[in-house]
């Protein structure tokens, strides 16, 4: 499992980072002004969609139904499954592109009603988003065939994809000059890279035995297994994509930047996100619910608690990172052309009040897996749907004397919310048994990110006159320097206190089968 989870999340790395270059792209040619503005509400509509029905809920249903089928009836009945869900999946997303692009000027005025104001910025909103609106068909059959190709154990392809998604629109951005604006061709890329991740996705399932292919829909127990599992999916999904949908119809009743500047920090904020939480997702949940299928529950609470025991040890640097050098951060990163020292300022407000949250939300997805392997979807439904009521009243009541960061900071509180609730009833309910492991880490994890705030506190200073002194790229130069300096200092004083503890991650013991670990 550590080396699906290690593929996963050094592939995801490689998404991130190529996406970073895709940003810095995007903030040197768009700024954080009016076409940013539009562009930014236009790719976050198919991707809000997308996390509901496709990554989010989807996953949730049909990665334990798929395992369940495959685990039991063998390759073939799994393979037949799939293609039910892909026909269903494909009429399903044909009708709601059609819908949205007779009604994207009425989409656009819920999801953004402060646009309303600016009819330029209005317009171009509409524009770009039936551009980038047909992303959505595509990227939910990337994940249909993403989820069966992870059931199989071929975790890497799916977590190629997003790479392409970031290459189509760096390419687009460079051949600007053949559309009619920077974020007219922005959007282009966006589309194509769909058509492209669906592409690859097909040719490597159907290279596996695993391509769900168009066939006469029956209603099995199967498939009847599967929507019962999903409608509570789709609305556990829709919760947190609630709060960001809340975000940008808030940010667009803020003055002009302030969806700029919340999108510029959630792409910093999403690198730990991705590269650890939802890879640790993506392997633990196929992994539990065969485990679970096969009758060795034990050996799924091991792999819960090793899973956790990671996500929180890489995760607490970027905790730090973002609360203790937000601003030297976007700096750093964006700081070139179009995007400003002002815009850096206000970004790094956004990201320290999201940071607040990075713990949670790096551990939601592990959490969930307690219910969702055992094919329970409602209770993260009921949970994920409280914590978002309690976010958008939040949310509400902030934004007016906070601003952007305002939003932020209610997304952090929604997500410990969350992960508070998950983790009670799951305990609660048995369907999670932390180890002595697991109390190390955080015990050993608590008093290296204490060196870590003493090495950023301290530290801080000296590397930025270093950047000064280098002359150019000064802003990387001492982030760069104080990352490595601080990366240094948090790594050893924990591996210290591991082998003073006796935690060893790396190497997990024999499983049993039903035993606990």
């Amino acid at each position: 499992m550590y080396r699906d989870l290690f593929s996963v999340a050094g592939l995801t790395l490689l998404s991130r980072v190529t996406g970073f270059l895709r940003d810095v792209m995007l903030g040197a040619v768009l700024g954080a002004g009016l076409a940013a503005d539009a562009f930014y509400v236009a790719f976050r509509l198919p991707n809000h969609f997308r996390a509901i029905f496709g990554e989010g809920a989807f996953n949730a249903a049909f990665v334990p139904s798929y395992s369940r089928v495959l685990e039991t009836k063998g390759g073939g009945e799994a393979k037949g499954f799939a293609s039910q869900i892909f026909t269903l999946l494909l009429a399903s997303q044909v009708v709601l592109l059609a819908l949205a692009w007779a009604f994207t000027p009425q989409l656009v005025g819920l999801l953004a009603p402060g646009f309303a104001d600016d009819p330029a910025k209005f317009d171009l909103a509409v524009e770009l988003t039936r551009i980038t609106f047909p992303y959505l068909l595509f990227i939910t059959l990337v994940t249909l065939h993403t989820g069966a190709l992870n059931a199989n154990r071929r975790f890497a392809v799916g977590a190629f994809a997003p790479v392409l998604l970031n290459v189509a629109m760096m390419a687009t951005l460079a051949l600007a000059f053949l559309f009619p604006s920077a974020s007219h061709a922005a959007a282009w890329g966006v589309t194509i890279s769909g058509a492209l991740q669906f592409a690859w996705l097909t040719w490597s399932a159907m290279r596996a035995g695993a391509l769900g292919v168009l066939t006469r829909p029956r209603w099995t127990p199967d498939v009847k297994r599967f929507f019962t599992a999903l409608a509570p999916a789709v609305i556990g999904s829709a919760g947190f994509q609630i709060a960001v949908f809340a975000d940008t119809i808030i940010a667009s009743l803020l003055p002009t930047g302030a969806v700029s500047s919340i999108y510029y920090a959630d792409r910093i904020y999403q690198l730990p996100i991705g590269v650890i939480g939802i890879a640790a997702g993506t392997v633990l949940l196929p992994e539990m619910s065969r485990r679970f299928a096969a009758g060795n529950p034990g050996a799924a609470y091991h792999a819960q608690n090793r899973t956790m025991a990671l996500t929180i040890a890489l995760s607490a640097p970027f905790f730090v990172a973002f609360l203790l050098v937000p601003r030297e951060i976007m700096r750093g990163v964006f700081l070139r052309g179009a995007f400003t020292d002002d815009a850096a300022t206000a970004s790094a407000e956004v990201l320290a009040a999201y940071g607040i949250g990075l713990m949670a939300i790096t551990l939601i997805a592990s959490a969930r897996a307690s219910f969702q392997s055992r094919g329970d979807t409602r209770t993260p439904m009921m949970v994920s749907l409280a914590a978002v009521a309690l976010n958008v009243v939040l949310k509400l009541a902030l934004y007016q004397p906070l601003g952007a960061p305002g939003l932020a900071f209610a997304t952090a509180v929604g997500a410990w919310i969350n992960l508070a609730a998950l983790l009670f009833l799951a305990l609660r309910q048995g369907s999670m048994r932390p180890d002595a492991t697991l109390g190390k880490v955080c015990v050993s994890v608590a008093v290296a990110s204490l060196a870590l705030c003493f090495v950023a506190w301290v530290g801080r200073e000296p590397a930025l006159a270093a950047g000064r002194a280098w002359g150019h790229f000064e802003a990387e130069t001492g982030l760069a320097l104080l990352g490595v300096v601080g990366g240094f200092a948090y790594g050893a004083v924990l591996m210290v206190l591991f082998r003073l503890l006796g935690v060893r991650l790396a190497r997990p013991r024999a499983e049993k089968k039903g035993g606990v670990s």
